[in-house]
């Protein structure tokens, strides 16, 4: 799982553009962060939170999926840094950025039933911080995770 090029706290995963990722990207995630890499690089007291790293990971690759029509792969990678986590979320879609960057409603308010149309606002509020940034081809969506005590 983790790229040999890169520390044992940053893992870089190729993910296929099918629904089949979201499952994919959380089990590298919750295994990332229960490996004893991520533990060395956290107290013992600091530990990031795996459930909502998990499902902010599952949030942004969802999104990916659902809104870019593009075939190619995924990228998911994780860094694990002292008490925070980065995980980015790059895909070929055609990029949104500005949009991306300062969205803080859904364009039309979710139906109370609806199973969709929170993702972003959930990224936004549960993590420490959330970005997104044009890359070759398409975009980079990212969000952090402080630890449970910072």
């Amino acid at each position: 799982m983790p790229d040999t090029a890169q520390a044992m706290n940053s893992w870089r995963v190729p993910l296929p553009h099918t629904s089949a990722a979201v499952s994919i990207a959380r089990k590298v995630i919750r295994a990332a962060l229960l490996h004893p890499a991520a533990h060395a690089s956290q107290s013992r007291q600091a530990l990031v939170d795996h459930d909502v790293a998990e499902l902010l990971t599952a949030e942004l690759v969802t999104n990916a999926v659902e809104h870019t029509t593009a075939q190619a792969p995924l990228e998911l990678s994780m860094e694990v840094q002292h008490s925070e986590c980065r995980v980015e979320v790059r895909d070929h879609g055609a990029a949104h950025v500005e949009e991306l960057a300062t969205y803080t409603t859904p364009r039309s308010k979710p139906d109370q039933l609806s199973e969709s149309g929170r993702g972003l606002l959930l990224v936004r509020e549960l993590s420490s911080s959330t970005g997104c940034s044009p890359q070759e081809g398409g975009k980079s969506v990212w969000f952090t995770l402080s630890s449970r005590q910072s």
